[in-house]
């Protein structure tokens, strides 16, 4: 299986970086915002937007970890962490690594129905455009067209980069 890198190290943070001043420009009336990243890779990208928008504005951030069965979500309960927050009346950005049919963020989208938020955004590093459920990226750092048949793989940390495989 051949592997070809669509974004490096570099690419991913400058991504991120845009990501953060359009979460900021679209919330800087907002006191407090809640970011809301899916275990893995979700989370540490929630993580890097967290520190960018905290270090360009005055915006407090509540970092969550939304804790789903990403090939079942229907298996096991979504769990947050920390738990029990209160998320009323709270701007609540939701991220992942990588959007692909949209049904691990519309069921992480759907814990956060129940309690009466502000807005919800969705977020994605990448977005393949291949959905099957009503959910589309608010931010995103890559819009990319792909074949069903292709993978896109994220890696962070020693050997960071974006891959369609």
């Amino acid at each position: 299986m051949t592997k070809s890198k669509i974004l490096n190290k570099k690419q991913i943070q400058q991504k991120l970086t845009r990501m953060a001043w359009q979460i900021y420009e679209a919330n800087y009336q907002e006191s407090e915002i809640t970011i809301a990243g899916i275990k893995g890779n979700g989370f540490v990208i929630a993580e890097r937007l967290a520190k960018i928008i905290s270090d360009i504005s005055e915006i407090e951030i509540h970092l969550t970890e939304i804790k789903i069965n990403k090939k079942s979500p229907l298996d096991s309960p979504i769990k947050l962490s920390p738990e029990n927050v209160n998320y009323t009346d709270q701007v609540v950005i939701l991220v992942d690594d990588v959007l692909n049919s949209g049904k691990t963020m519309i069921y992480g989208v759907k814990h956060f129905l129940d309690i009466p938020v502000k807005k919800i955004y969705t977020t994605a590093l990448v977005d393949r455009k291949h959905h099957r459920f009503p959910i589309r990226t608010d931010y995103s750092g890559l819009i990319l067209s792909t074949s069903i048949k292709d993978h896109v793989a994220v890696e962070l940390g020693d050997n960071e980069g974006a891959y369609l495989e």
